[in-house]
């Protein structure tokens, strides 16, 4: 497990890179389920998501040697992105390996950043075994995008700020896919809130974590294209934190199809004002389709990235996906 002391030591190396994001008000999500209901805006993050404050933590812990190396990571797009930011701030590279299914705006944008990319097979196991291959050979320093102590402290820091700015809330809905950002801020709110419902939200097809769970040990899924990208690939079969700590920690996890996505993508413009990606918008499809059954307030959702497709952004708006 991570404890709240390194959650509150990540906060501090990274304060200085990374911005501490909005809570605010949602009135017509409060209005609609009869609860507070609090957005925390991570998609407004420097990099466009959460994903910066893990890489931020794990690079800044990296000694000379292994920066002046350089790091590596498989990615579906975010962390890539947050990986490549963080080693350009410090003065080392990064290599990104993605599959095809990773949308071309994530990929053309961890390139401005002046990461190396490899496109390998068609899910992020197959990205995992270019890393695994390109670290053993070339001497890469390995910073995985969730299944990796420093990475959850990181995104922990997430959830110390949403029980600061609300110390009542009752229930926290948190983008789950490899479980990084779930286990941190579970972590986090449990340890100063222990009475709070921290309920994990995902797409109903190729759920890995949701799968692993229920078969009580990591197993591999088929991946999906899906309108939250960022949420597919497995949590790897030799997975040492974020499954322990998920099956631990989270109260429950809930499944949106891509209508609710869709929805939920709609909802975040129409109605709050905020560009959100398919991952960031699925605890609003939550709440819009009747998901979760009177949940207790207050209500904190994380919107956990912006990083879509505009062409695809405006489809989803005008009502053609």
């Amino acid at each position: 497990m991570i404890s709240q002391d390194l959650i509150e030591q990540a906060r501090e190396r990274i304060a200085s890179h990374v911005l501490r994001t909005p809570l605010t008000r949602s009135t017509s999500l409060s209005e609609r389920i009869g609860a507070q209901v609090s957005l925390k805006l991570e998609h407004r993050q420097l990099t466009g998501s959460f994903k910066l404050r893990g890489a931020t933590n794990a690079v800044l812990q990296l000694s000379r040697l292994e920066r002046d190396r350089g790091v590596i990571a498989a990615s579906t797009g975010n962390h890539g992105r947050a990986l490549s930011h963080a080693a350009r701030a410090v003065g080392s590279c990064a290599t990104i390996c993605m599959s095809r299914l990773v949308p071309e705006n994530k990929v053309s944008e961890i390139r401005r950043l002046g990461a190396t990319i490899r496109i390998v097979g068609s899910s992020q196991d197959d990205a995992q075994e270019e890393v695994e291959r390109l670290v053993a050979e070339d001497g890469l320093s390995m910073i995985p995008p969730f299944d990796h102590p420093h990475v959850i402290a990181g995104q922990g820091t997430v959830g110390l700020e949403i029980v600061e700015e609300v110390p009542e809330v009752a229930t926290v809905l948190v983008p789950l896919s490899g479980g990084g950002l779930a286990a941190g801020v579970a972590a986090a709110v449990k340890a100063m809130r222990p009475e709070a419902k921290v309920i994990g939200v995902t797409m109903d097809r190729g759920a890995a974590m949701k799968a692993s769970i229920d078969a009580g040990h990591p197993v591999q899924v088929k991946e999906y294209r899906s309108l939250a990208d960022s949420l597919g690939g497995g949590i790897g079969l030799g997975n040492g934190w974020t499954f322990r700590m998920c099956k631990a920690l989270l109260d429950d996890i809930v499944l949106v199809n891509e209508g609710a996505i869709a929805a939920g993508i709609r909802h975040a413009y129409e109605h709050e004002r905020e560009l959100v990606e398919g991952a960031g918008a699925v605890g609003i499809a939550a709440l819009l389709s009747g998901k979760l059954a009177h949940p207790k307030g207050p209500v904190a959702v994380i919107l956990s990235g912006q990083n879509i497709d505009m062409t695809l952004h405006r489809k989803i708006i005008n009502g053609t996906i």
